[in-house]
C-alpha cells in the first residue's frame, strides 16, 4: 500500500514508513475530515458518535502523522524530556509514527521541571529579584501522545466554549479580546466599572477529580498524564492536581476547565433583560485572564465577584485577593498588554507600560544580535549576510524574520 493510499483511508499501518514520502495534503485532509464529524456530532449532543469517531481518529495512521509533524516543527523541538531524546532525523520521525497511539501499553514518563524568568516591570528594570515560574518539558513521545489525542479533543472543545472566550483557540487571538472590550465599553451607555481577574496559579491548582469527570476524552489516557508527576533535582514529585505547562493538551484543559463562567453569569443576568440592562455585566476572558464589566461597584462587589468564587472552587481554583480589583473605566486597567480607559467619554486603548518595556527589551535584544553578527564576520559582502542560502556566513534573515513575525511579538508583550 502507498503512502497516500494509508494517509487517505487514514488506517493504522505496521510497515516502515518513508517520512519524506508522506503526502501531508492528503494526511492534512483526512484528519480535517474527522474532526469536522466529531465537531458535528458533538453539536448534535451524540456522545457515543462522538467517542466512536475520536477512537477512529486517534488510531488512524493519518493523525499520528500529523501529531509526530507538530511535535518536530514546533519551537521547542530541540527540547528533550527526561530521557534526553529527541526525533531530530526523518528516519526516527518516521518511527515514532507507529509508537503512538497504543493505549493499553503506553506509560507516560515524569516530566522535567525547570524554570524560566517571568516579566514584570520591576523585575526588568532591576529593582527586584526577577521571579521564575514552573515550566514541565514532557517526552517526545508523551508530547506526541497528547498531541494526538488533542486533535480528537479540539472539535468538541470548541463546541464547549464560552462565546467571549479567546485565549488557546484557533483563529482567535488577543486583538480579538481587546475588539470586544471596544465594543461593551466604547458608548456613551456602556458599563463604567471593570473588575480585573487573577486566578491564583491556575494551571497548578486545577482539580484532578473535574477534569477527570468532565474532560471528554479517553479518561484512562487523560488521567495518566495528569499523574505522572515531574522530576526536579534528580527527585521524583508526584502531582495531585493541577495540568503542566509545558503539555501541548494542558491549555485546552485548562480552558475547559473555566468553559461556564460566562453562562453562569449570562443566566444570572439574561441578555435582553431589565436585570442585565441595568446590571450591564460582560465577560471577556482569554485563557484565565478576564475582566468583567458592570453598572456599579456594587453589582460586580456583591453579585459577580461571589459568584465567580463560588465557580472557580468547584474546580479547585481561587481567586487572588489581592490582584483581583474593582476599577472605574475612567481610571483605566491593563488586559493583554494594552492600557483601556476612558477621557471625556472616548476609550482610549494604548499599549500598557509593561508592554512597553517588554517591547524596548526585545529591541535591544534584537540590535545586539545583528551587532553580534555583523561583527564576527566583517568580511562578508550585504549581499552575503543577507543571501537566501548561504553555508559560508551567518544569516541575518532568520533573526529578521523571527522579529517581524506578528505572532512572537504578541507571545512578547502578552507574557508580562
Amino acid at each position: 500500500m502507498t503512502e497516500t493510499a494509508k494517509a487517505t483511508t487514514g488506517a493504522p499501518s505496521d510497515v516502515g514508513t518513508n517520512w519524506h514520502s508522506i503526502d501531508w495534503k492528503a494526511v492534512h485532509t483526512n484528519v480535517k475530515r474527522l474532526q469536522a464529524r466529531i465537531a458535528k456530532a458533538a453539536q448534535a449532543g451524540r456522545r457515543g458518535k462522538v467517542k466512536a469517531l475520536q477512537w477512529i481518529l486517534t488510531h488512524s495512521f493519518s493523525a499520528k502523522a500529523e501529531a509526530v509533524r507538530r511535535v518536530t516543527e514546533t519551537h521547542g523541538k530541540n527540547t528533550p524530556g527526561v530521557d534526553n531524546e529527541t526525533w531530530d532525523t526523518p528516519a526516527k520521525k518516521a518511527k515514532a509514527i507507529h509508537q503512538i497511539g497504543r493505549r493499553r501499553d503506553y506509560a507516560p514518563s515524569p516530566l522535567r521541571r525547570i524554570y524560566i524568568p517571568k516579566k514584570s516591570k520591576a523585575s526588568s528594570k532591576g529593582h527586584l529579584p526577577q521571579k521564575l515560574r514552573p515550566l514541565s518539558i514532557p517526552t517526545m513521545k508523551d508530547r506526541a501522545q497528547q498531541t494526538l489525542h488533542l486533535l480528537a479533543l479540539d472539535p468538541v472543545a470548541e463546541t464547549m466554549h464560552d462565546r467571549n472566550s479567546y485565549g488557546f483557540r484557533r483563529g482567535r487571538s488577543p486583538a480579538d479580546a481587546i475588539e470586544q472590550c471596544f465594543i461593551v465599553m466604547s458608548r456613551k451607555t456602556s458599563p463604567s466599572f471593570v473588575a480585573e481577574g487573577d486566578i491564583k496559579s491556575c494551571f497548578d491548582e486545577i482539580s484532578h477529580e473535574f477534569l477527570l469527570e468532565h474532560t471528554p476524552m479517553d479518561r484512562l489516557m487523560l488521567r495518566k498524564w495528569l499523574k505522572a508527576g515531574y522530576i526536579e533535582k534528580h527527585v521524583l514529585h508526584p502531582t495531585e492536581k493541577g495540568t503542566p505547562q509545558g503539555g501541548p493538551i494542558s491549555p485546552v484543559l485548562a480552558n475547559l476547565t473555566l468553559n461556564g463562567m460566562e453562562q453562569l453569569l449570562r443566566e444570572t443576568f439574561p441578555d435582553g433583560s431589565k436585570v442585565q440592562s441595568k446590571a450591564r455585566v460582560h465577560t471577556i476572558r482569554f485563557a484565565d485572564d478576564f475582566v468583567v464589566t458592570g453598572a456599579s461597584e456594587d453589582v460586580l462587589k456583591q453579585t459577580v465577584i461571589p459568584q465567580i468564587e463560588t465557580f472557580l472552587n468547584q474546580r479547585g481554583l481561587k481567586l487572588s485577593t489581592e490582584k483581583t480589583v474593582i476599577t472605574h473605566i475612567d481610571e483605566g486597567f491593563d488586559f493583554l498588554g494594552q492600557n483601556i480607559r476612558k477621557r471625556q467619554g472616548k476609550l482610549l486603548i494604548t499599549p500598557s507600560e509593561k508592554s512597553k518595556v517588554a517591547v524596548r527589551g526585545a529591541i535591544d535584544t534584537l540590535k545586539t544580535n545583528v551587532r553580534m553578527i555583523l561583527k564576527k564576520q566583517p568580511q562578508a559582502t550585504a549581499d552575503e549576510i543577507m543571501a537566501p542560502r548561504t553555508a559560508t556566513f551567518v544569516q541575518l534573515n532568520p533573526i529578521l524574520r523571527g522579529w517581524a513575525n506578528p505572532p512572537g511579538l504578541g507571545r512578547a508583550i502578552t507574557d508580562t
